[in-house]
């Protein structure tokens, strides 16, 4: 992938094999550069020939050294290191904000940055303890590797940047202050947590609508009208109707709970605070400081993320709301009184625990979740004498915001479980909006006939909840269980599971009440029909099973 503008995107970069910076935007660099070496002269320019932070009023001259004392002497975190990926995202804003003119950045560091880029090189970076005005820790970590001090990870192994650096690059001026400006962790984790975000509200959505059809929930509330002039509710409204259209209401349910109702509302408001953040990291703005505007240097905010960091907090805490909603739909969802199915969504309560664990594996999760809603970016603390009194801790909300994610697809994985359970033990295949859906989870986690570990199941889940889930197999990546082979792990298809097992007779024990059938439906995939050909099959043996037992007494 060529790179002719500073404004290249990042998604097709991180995804290239190999990069290339454009020769005409290379000599751009350089005549900006020779701009920069002349317009220093003697006049102090911060961090290029000042002492930085509370020093900054010392004079000192303008040697190549101090600008590698500007990297080495500030790298001071620890492990967790970032991912690989992250870092790979975080060398490409830099490198980004590097091409901008007021960067004055040299060819030669540009250049550099691409082949390490296209090396693949993984500087070691801490992910937490970052506690400056800024990002000047981590960015000291990632940058003094260039200089064949530090360490980078091989395959995760930690190893001395000297011996995996053929040739050090020899820092110009300037450039070790420049290479430690900016907030790209911020914007690093904000990026790889948004991902994650959209596909929350995909899972959230379903999870939304298989409580309505399972629970046989009113549908009016969910009319588009009800939005009133609220663009991002409407759409959510109108895909929740689309999904649960042909589902059958229980003429005894008047009104359903309040999770199940409002499940529009929240995800509207995720929705509308992740735009926000998108808006905020697609902001261009100079992040260099000095930057060398105008013909000369000008100390700016660029790296106080406060946006940002905000907006990541207010993502967190619309998800925390989110995995309330959802442990209490769950709840319901194996509550006979509500859903008029078995209690537990258990073949046979009382002897099968059902699928109560998960719903307590949802509230651990929910738990954890909801310390997770104090903003992560208040907090400041003065350092370097006071000079820095003030600080963004951004890159703490973007952890927080990724492990807010992790926490609610947990609890979403638990909750789709239940309703995958729920459906295949009522009468009907649901509406036809979700029948693709219900093969999917059935796929990966077959219906409990007997009590059985479902943590790798809800593992397996989450993994696919994490990528295009309600695109369908063909676009599913192939699914590499951690634990090993499926039949070995309770993954195998139903059939397999239960055949020989006494449990089969007990359904007989599940049986649901009839509920009112749709008609002239769309034909549905041929993995629906083979589950309702194999669940139809399972029932007459129970109704047999049950005629025999009577006939013994």
């Amino acid at each position: 992938m060529r790179l002719s503008t500073k404004d290249f995107e990042l998604d097709p970069a991180f995804e290239a094999e190999s990069l290339e910076i454009d020769p005409a935007l290379l000599a751009r660099l350089g005549e900006n550069r020779a701009r920069v070496l002349a317009a220093l002269g003697d006049r102090p320019v911060y961090g290029v020939n000042t002492g930085m932070g509370r020093l900054a009023g010392v004079a000192l001259g303008t040697t190549e050294g101090y600008q590698w004392n500007l990297l080495i002497g500030r790298a001071v975190g620890g492990p967790p290191w970032l991912s690989a990926p992250e870092v790979r995202w975080l060398l490409l804003v830099r490198l980004r904000d590097l091409l901008a003119p007021e960067a004055g950045a040299s060819p030669e560091l540009v250049t550099f940055l691409v082949d390490r880029l296209n090396e693949g090189f993984t500087p070691a970076v801490p992910r937490t303890g970052l506690g400056s005005a800024g990002e000047i820790i981590p960015l000291a970590h990632a940058f003094q590797t260039f200089l064949g001090v530090g360490t980078v990870l091989v395959d995760g192994v930690e190893t001395p940047a000297s011996e995996v650096l053929e040739k050090p690059y020899e820092l110009g001026l300037k450039e070790g202050a420049t290479l430690i400006q900016g907030s790209p962790l911020a914007e690093t984790l904000a990026a790889f947590a948004l991902a994650e975000v959209r596909r929350l509200v995909e899972s959230q959505t379903l999870a939304a609508a298989i409580a309505i059809d399972v629970l046989g929930a009113p549908q009016a509330v969910y009319r588009p009208s009800l939005a009133g002039d609220d663009g991002v509710l409407r759409s959510v409204l109108a895909e929740v109707g689309a999904m649960v259209r042909g589902a059958v209401e229980r003429p005894e349910v008047v009104q359903a709970p309040v999770s199940v109702r409002v499940a529009p509302r929240a995800i509207a408001h995720l929705t509308r605070v992740a735009d926000e953040l998108d808006e905020a990291l697609r902001r261009s703005m100079p992040t260099d400081s000095p930057a060398f505007l105008d013909g000369g240097f000008v100390s700016t905010t660029g790296f106080h993320a406060v946006e940002l960091g905000l907006r990541m907090d207010a993502v967190t805490a619309a998800l925390v709301h989110l995995g309330e909603i959802g442990v209490q739909r769950t709840h319901r969802l194996l509550d006979e009184r509500f859903s008029g199915l078995p209690a537990q969504l258990a073949v046979d309560p009382g002897p099968r625990a059902g699928l109560v664990p998960l719903h307590k594996r949802a509230v651990g999760e929910l738990h954890a979740l909801r310390r997770l809603a104090t903003p992560a970016t208040l907090g400041s603390v003065e350092t370097s004498a006071g000079q820095e009194d003030v600080q963004a801790f951004a890159w703490a909300a973007g952890n927080q915001l990724r492990d807010a994610c992790a926490r609610l697809f947990a609890v979403t994985a638990c909750e789709l479980i239940a309703g995958s359970q729920a459906r295949w033990l009522a009468t009907g295949d649901g509406p036809p909006g979700l029948r693709a859906t219900y093969a999917r989870l059935r796929a990966l986690v077959p219906p409990v006939v007997v009590d059985r570990p479902l943590g790798p199941e809800v593992t397996a889940l989450i993994s696919a909840l994490g990528t295009d889930f309600r695109a369908g197999p063909d676009r599913q990546p192939a699914r590499s269980h951690p634990a090993g082979d499926e039949r070995e792990n309770g993954l195998a298809p139903q059939s397999q599971q239960d055949d020989g097992d006494p449990a089969r007779q007990d359904l007989a024990v599940a049986r649901v009440p009839e509920r009112e059938t749709v008609h002239n439906v769309p034909s549905e995939p041929a993995a629906v029909v083979d589950d309702r050909a194999d669940r139809d099959g399972r029932h007459q043996l129970q109704e047999r099973d049950a005629g025999t037992r009577e006939d013994d007494r």
